[in-house]
């Protein structure tokens, strides 16, 4: 009782923790919140949620800004900063791109707070490679502080590119404040430019050049009031102007913040004068104070940090860098665009990526790789492309991770039937899966496609099936071997109308025989042999291969009267079926002749033992049950002594004898009596067994 009540107790803490979240804003009538993920924004601001859509169930995060954090500030900086943050959540809602964070729902206020839903967000890319950098060999997935590899901070960079090229060409938009506050990582790694409160519309007319005007920064104003100055522009302070080339800057920034453990060129404390002297100071950067940066982007920083803004790169230049031409990266470009081409476009791509997953670190197949793929788990004719790199990616996962991010996947392609790859591709990692698997749903989902597999009417599955089960018979349980799989294999063998099918059950069941007891092969699998409806030499052959395996078998064998009562009988006639080769004639009478040897071996000798235990019996010097006891000799004496009867003659009687008789015994001489005393002598013999008779029984 104590334990319900302390669960219900900490139950009730986290209810009434969340739910202080957003008293009375209506976020809260469409999103369950269930746990806090990060701080994100101009500024950190926003408090990022994980949560859930209660209608659909869906995935997403909840951005939540609670006013009381501005009590600080004046009333004119408190509405400000409102103005700003709503400013940025309008103008992200309006935007839709792969690179730019996806809105679920508007934004919403109340009097306590601000609130919109998002894509679900795993961290900041601040609090990604805050005290973290690169990293070559980390496999700790989905966990925050893990290492940024170096392809997911190449694909990154490129993503962010993108979306530069989509605001600046495309919608005429400045960002404004790139940092890594403003750049979220969704649950797949995705890097996604958030935070447009700064963003600069194009002032000019359609038909004209496009023209961003500079916003005026002071220092009277509050630091949550302007982008922020570590990744600023310098032209902001020494021209008063900015362009696409600003935002390209702040690009070059991020990316030293990335390999410097989160840490930017300046660290400008949002101060406005000390952001201008920083300024200033990049017209002599050399490329010594940017050497932790990889040689093969190095110089393209510093073009990227130049003063003038004319000599930095575009965006689509950024982006087409030599740096980026990154096996990974284009497989994880390819990948985002997969929904522009076709099925042969795909199975082409599909077919060499077994060659690249190895090569890419886990976490990178695990959560970027993989959701893609099971996208396509939808469209049967591209399941068995796809498939060989789901399990590719399987065989590295633990466990855990296999059944949070695989299994429930795999569940329905387990029943597709067509193509028949597919079952194919199941049979040839069934180890796999069945190590991974948990044992109730090996019972519930795996076995029953096994089953499926062997009662297809495909010639081809039910071949597969029985070619790769026995790979994988071991760890199978036996009640499932023997009461569901065993029968299923000599059901298809009976009823099969292709000789190919039922010599491959055969020899299914013949690999099978060490997974199965004495027993079970006595009783199940030999009677059932003289069954089958064939007499095709390859089934034959299938036949008695079983046979020479059961008897051969050290843990099974064969009894000699089971192979003189059944199987010698069966084999015999088989031995010369008229379809049978010399050398296939030969081998059944090997086996016969074996049988017969190990017959006449083990009969023979339990003859002698019988023999043997006989003869020690037969010659035995003295056999107990026939011999009185000196009791019995002392009754019949006393018996004869009332009666009247000579004690000489008692001694006639079996079993008695006196000291005189013994006397003439000894010297070999005896009395002989005339007929009347012979016939005299019975009559009272018969007497005295009468009164014995009555008195003793």
């Amino acid at each position: 009782m104590d334990v319900i009540n302390k669960l219900y107790s900490t139950v009730s803490t986290t209810v009434s923790q969340l739910s202080g979240v957003l008293p009375g804003n209506p976020v809260t009538r469409e999103y369950e919140i269930t746990s806090y993920t990060c701080t994100a924004g101009p500024s950190q601001l926003w408090k990022v949620y994980k949560g859930y859509k209660k209608s659909t169930k869906q995935d997403g995060s909840i951005f939540v800004f609670e006013k009381r954090n501005l009590e600080r500030c004046s009333k004119m900086e408190q509405e400000r900063i409102m103005d700003l943050l709503r400013r940025g959540v309008f103008q992200l809602t309006r935007l839709r791109h792969p690179q730019i964070l996806t809105v679920q729902h508007p934004l919403e206020e109340s009097r306590e707070s601000l609130a919109f839903a998002a894509e679900p967000v795993f961290t900041s890319l601040a609090e990604l490679i805050k005290d973290s950098g690169t990293a070559s060999s980390d496999h700790n997935s989905g966990q925050k502080g893990a290492k940024l590899y170096e392809v997911e901070i190449k694909h990154g960079l490129v993503q962010i590119g993108e979306g530069l090229v989509f605001l600046h060409n495309t919608v005429k938009l400045l960002h404004g404040n790139i940092n890594p506050e403003t750049i979220l990582v969704n649950q797949q790694g995705a890097w996604k430019i958030f935070g447009f409160d700064f963003c600069i519309l194009n002032s000019s007319d359609p038909d004209a050049e496009p023209f961003w005007p500079c916003k005026d920064y002071s220092y009277s104003h509050h630091p949550y009031t302007i982008p922020n100055l570590d990744y600023l522009a310098p032209e902001y302070a020494l021209s008063s102007s900015c362009s696409p080339a600003s935002d390209i800057y702040s690009v070059g920034q991020v990316i030293i913040s990335v390999y410097n453990k989160g840490q930017p060129l300046f660290s400008n404390k949002e101060e406005w004068h000390v952001f201008e002297k920083s300024c200033s100071e990049l017209k002599l950067l050399s490329e010594g104070r940017i050497s932790f940066i990889p040689e093969g982007i190095r110089t393209y920083v510093k073009m990227m940090l130049n003063v003038t803004p004319e000599i930095r790169p575009d965006a689509y230049e950024f982006v087409e860098i030599s740096y980026f031409e990154d096996v990974g990266v284009k497989t994880l470009k390819y990948l985002d665009s997969l929904f522009q081409w076709d099925n042969l476009q795909k199975s082409q791509f599909y077919k060499g990526l077994p060659q690249i997953i190895p090569t890419l670190p886990h976490r990178v197949s695990l959560h970027r790789i993989l959701p893609c793929l099971i996208k396509e788990f939808v469209n049967p004719p591209m399941v068995p492309f796809v498939l060989p790199n789901v399990l590719l990616i399987t065989d590295r996962c633990s466990k855990e991770e296999y059944i949070t991010f695989v299994l429930p996947h795999l569940k329905p392609v387990m029943k597709i039937q067509e193509p028949i790859q597919v079952l194919l591709i199941f049979m040839q990692k069934m180890e796999l899966l069945l190590y991974l698997t948990p044992s109730e749903e090996i019972k519930n989902d795996v076995l029953p496609m096994i089953y499926r597999a062997l009662e297809s009417n495909v010639q081809q599955i039910q071949e597969l099936c029985l070619s790769v089960l026995p790979t994988f018979a071991g760890l199978i349980d036996y009640p499932a071997m023997k009461n569901a799989l065993l029968p299923r294999i000599k059901r298809l063998c009976m009823w099969t109308q292709h000789v190919s099918v039922r010599v491959n059950c055969l020899i299914c069941i013949g690999k099978l025989l060490e997974h199965l007891d004495k027993w079970l092969v006595l009783d199940e699998v030999l009677p059932f042999l003289p069954t089958i409806p064939s007499r095709d030499p390859a089934v034959l052959m299938g036949i008695l291969g079983i046979y020479k395996l059961a008897l051969t078998h050290k843990k099974l064998g064969i009894t000699k009267e089971f192979m003189a009562n059944k199987i010698l009988p069966f084999l015999m006639p088989l031995s010369i079926e008229s379809d049978l080769t010399l050398n296939q004639f030969n081998a059944f009478m090997s086996v016969i002749k074996e049988m017969v040897n190990r017959v006449d071996t083990e009969h023979r000798a339990k003859l002698e033992q019988l023999h043997k235990l006989q003869e020690s019996q037969r010659t035995s010097p003295l056999n107990l049950q026939d011999l009185p006891t000196r009791s019995q000799s002392a009754d019949v004496e006393k018996l004869f002594n009332r009666m009247g009867i000579d004690s000489s003659l008692s001694s006639s009687v079996p079993g008695t004898s006196s000291p005189e008789s013994k006397a003439e015994s000894s010297n070999g001489s005896s009395k002989s009596l005339s007929l009347e005393e012979k016939q005299s002598f019975q009559a009272k013999i018969h007497i005295l067994l009468q009164q014995f008779t009555v008195e003793y029984l």
